[in-house]
């Protein structure tokens, strides 16, 4: 073997550094905002990400009541959830959904960003989000996370 060959590293759970960003949904688009958030989430933005380790950092998300969708997705985006029971599928509004429970929409459509496994569960957790513009993490001394495709 050559000795100027690279090995990849892979990181341990415990050498992890975890920080805390805050992110202002205003004005934002949803999708744009949920697929920067999940990369965070994921730990996609460090040198030393690895799969199958949870290596991401905390997000909390304000203002999710001034979320934007564009085109005509506002009257026309549903939501949908089946009860179990014979003809139980329920659709729920976007628009209804927004004003009634906007965190919901930002976790929704981050957690189907994030993967379908322990791994992904466990990495939603780290998600914060919440409708106005306080939140009761000023413990963690959060800094402020710029999005590099806001609108």
């Amino acid at each position: 073997m050559n000795s100027s060959a690279k090995i990849t590293q892979s990181i341990k759970e415990a050498d992890v550094n975890r920080q805390w960003f805050i992110v202002d949904a205003a004005g934002q688009t949803l999708g744009r905002l949920a697929s920067q958030v999940a990369f965070v989430i994921r730990g996609k933005h460090r040198p030393y990400f690895t799969p199958h380790v949870d290596c991401g950092d905390f997000v909390i998300v304000i203002n999710a009541d001034k979320i934007k969708v564009t085109g005509k997705r506002e009257e026309k985006k549903e939501y949908f959830h089946y009860t179990g029971y014979p003809g139980g599928g329920r659709f729920r509004a976007f628009k209804s959904l927004k004003t009634e429970n906007p965190e919901f929409v930002i976790r929704h459509a981050v957690s189907g960003m994030l993967p379908k496994n322990i791994l992904g569960r466990k990495m939603v957790k780290k998600l914060k989000v919440y409708g106005g513009a306080e939140h009761p993490h000023a413990a963690q001394k959060p800094t402020n996370m710029a999005l590099p495709y806001a609108e």
